[in-house]
């Protein structure tokens, strides 16, 4: 799998003792789950325009609106908003309880990757997710007993890109935060792992581009999250 390698590895592997993984675009197909369900909304008026690539629209709509939306909510974060918005997510998902559970689609090979490093390495996810749809995801695939912590938009008083969440993971699973692999798919995991002093990997299949994950500083960049394995559990190769 070394030719699925984007850059030389980075990575001092020897200091890496403990894992940290973004949810979107990292464990979580959230990029493609939108566009599906984006060009399905789209659907009824595609006879306007019989050529028009509604999937393609739908991508490009999503990563268009990436940026800005983790801008916005550093913004919200910072200053102290995001409990509020928290709140209000909440309470609609409380109103919607009695609705059909929400489903979430995984990146291929995730669960066998998780399975894979869940001996070598203590695992923990770091979100800017809520608590709620984060737990939500992992209890769909089961994967909440890989992780010894979930550390979602609520957890701490500030959330990625500050650095707060990843040292609340480094001290759950026993670790110094330097010692920990960040795992992301946009600037903002990237640029959280380096203000805890921890090295980074930017992954391809979610919602960040290769230029501006490797600007932002990743030590690493893959094409998928499951690429990993073979750098984790063989890491002289």
């Amino acid at each position: 799998m070394a030719d699925a390698l984007i850059q030389p590895p980075g990575i001092d592997f020897s200091r890496v003792r403990a894992l940290c993984f973004d949810v979107d675009g990292t464990l979580s197909d959230t990029d493609d789950l939108w566009a599906h369900r984006i060009s399905t909304a789209l659907t009824p008026v595609k006879w306007l325009a019989p050529r028009w690539d509604a999937r393609a629209f739908a991508r490009w709509m999503i990563i268009g609106l990436e940026t800005p939306g983790n801008l916005l909510y550093h913004w919200m974060d910072r200053l102290h908003f995001d409990d509020e918005l928290a709140v209000i997510y909440n309470r609609l998902a409380h109103l919607n309880r009695k609705k059909a559970p929400r489903k979430f689609w995984i990146i291929p090979q995730v669960m066998e990757m998780l399975s894979a490093l869940r001996s070598a390495y203590p695992m923990s996810v770091v979100s800017a997710r809520d608590q709620i749809s984060t737990h939500a995801f992992l209890r769909q695939f089961d994967l909440l007993p890989h992780f010894q912590t979930v550390v979602t938009s609520q957890t701490c008083q500030y959330t990625k890109p500050f650095p707060d969440p990843i040292v609340h993971a480094a001290k759950a699973m026993g670790v110094h935060p330097e010692e920990c692999l960040m795992i992301g798919d946009t600037t903002v995991d990237i640029l959280a792992g380096k203000a805890a002093g921890a090295q980074t990997v930017g992954v391809l299949c979610g919602f960040g581009k290769e230029d501006e994950l490797r600007r932002a500083g990743a030590d690493l960049i893959l094409p998928t999250t499951a690429d990993l394995v073979p750098y984790l559990l063989q890491p002289s190769s």
